[in-house]
């Protein structure tokens, strides 16, 4: 898969690696195994990492342009003077996202991939060295804009939101099952233009979900009216507080 996409050519992974990854076809799913195997480790560190500090830290993954930069702006203005927010941005190319993160009064680190298709947990490891996290009570990773490769690989992070917009099919669940299933929660965005679309139906992309056996919650969300923010607000919450206990928080409240 990702010798196919290029994504396997991009330092960060043969620093996980540990290896060559331009190897025979024969030999593509060992460099692969050994290539996840690396960044797990590499994610298990992370995570130990966002315990100690008590932060609660959460992957947003979806297609390009599904509004996952609108929705953090919209969190982060929304959450503002109660929780302190900072975002790991994950492109290809430019800052631009970060710029806006940083805009709406959050403290933002960019990753330019080049030519990987999905951040990994090295990449993020390292964003992690300008980041002070004890001062940050919820890191995004905002990953790479892409509904194959990003479920693949452990970042570290708590929790997995994978974004679908009404301006893509409500059959994406079924033709990327990979991602879907990966969610723990499932948030469909920019809602405010749905009836524009007019062929998005949310009990239909609903139901695609429940076909991967997935129990995780879904609500909708539009970062530009403000519909279903507090739902999104009070999931974060939820999820801050349930991992109290193992992340050893300092007392902020």
């Amino acid at each position: 898969m990702c010798d196919v996409c290029g994504c396997a050519t991009a330092t960060g992974h043969v620093h996980v690696a540990g290896a060559i990854l331009h190897t025979e076809h024969g030999r593509n799913v060992e460099v692969m195994q050994a290539l996840l195997r690396g960044n797990d480790q590499q994610a298990a560190h992370n995570r130990a990492h966002f315990n100690a500090a008590g932060v609660l830290v959460v992957n947003l993954m979806s297609s390009p342009g599904a509004g996952k930069t609108s929705l953090l702006e919209a969190t982060i203005r929304a959450l503002r003077g109660r929780l302190k927010i900072a975002v790991i941005e994950g492109d290809l190319e430019t800052d631009n996202d970060a710029r806006r993160i940083r805009g709406a009064g959050a403290q933002a680190v960019q990753i330019t991939t080049g030519s990987a298709c999905h951040l990994d947990a090295a990449m993020v490891h390292a964003a992690l060295h300008t980041l002070a996290l004890r001062d940050v009570d919820i890191l995004f990773i905002e990953n790479v804009g892409n509904l194959v490769c990003p479920a693949s690989f452990d970042l570290g992070q708590h929790r997995n939101v994978v974004l679908l917009s009404v301006t893509e099919g409500d059959d994406k669940p079924q033709k990327y099952p990979v991602m879907f299933r990966a969610a723990d929660l499932l948030a469909i965005t920019k809602t405010d233009l749905t009836a524009a679309v007019g062929d998005f139906q949310v009990l239909r992309a609903l139901r695609h979900f429940r076909h991967l056996a997935n129990p995780g919650p879904m609500l909708e969300v539009s970062a530009r009216t403000g519909a279903g923010m507090a739902a999104w607000l009070g999931w974060l919450a939820a999820e801050r507080e349930a991992g109290r206990p193992a992340a050893a928080r300092r007392q902020v409240d």
